[in-house]
């Protein structure tokens, strides 16, 4: 007569055998553990203290980044600053050399010539004025740019910004 257990359910029934005498075999073992009270683990609460300081540690690191963003950001002001102030002692340049072609003698204008339109021009929209102005003669002239900065760090002052030219005696 054929056996009509499937393989699977032999198998099945060979492991639970062999399961039930592996238990039957060591009683005295799980008596000794059962026995025994249970410790309270020495460790409890230690991986949210972890936690707790890596976060800390993440918090003052982000901080510090934020305060490195912020003083890049003034840095490009001040750049963006220092870039319009040239254009504006360049246009002072320009402004002479305009005068000088539209004079009939070809003499060099004077510095308060080019200064009136060139200070209404700049300062007040574009730039806070702080004492600029043009100053020289004998076709020889210097601007000297001082703007007003209102991201500048406590005790920091801006330079002004000097910018020297001649014109050509014709």
């Amino acid at each position: 007569m054929r056996n009509s257990c499937s393989p699977l359910a032999g198998r099945l029934v060979a492991s639970f055998v062999t399961a039930s005498i592996a238990t039957t075999a060591v009683p005295s073992f799980r008596r000794t553990i059962a026995s025994k009270p249970m410790r309270r683990d020495t460790q409890s609460g230690f991986t949210l203290l972890e936690a707790l300081i890596a976060v800390l540690v993440l918090s003052i690191g982000l901080l510090g980044v934020a305060a490195m963003q912020l003083r890049a950001l003034q840095s490009a002001h001040m750049g963006y600053q220092r870039a319009v102030v040239s254009l504006a002692a360049i246009d002072a340049q320009e402004r002479a050399w305009a005068e000088l072609s539209r004079d009939v003698n070809k003499a060099c204008p004077s510095a308060s010539a080019i200064e009136s339109g060139w200070l209404g021009n700049w300062f007040g929209s574009v730039l806070n004025d702080a004492g600029s102005g043009i100053s020289g003669g004998e076709c020889d002239y210097t601007v000297t740019v001082r703007w007003r900065e209102e991201r500048y760090s406590t005790g920091e002052k801006g330079a002004p910004f000097v910018y020297q030219f001649r014109l050509p005696e014709l």
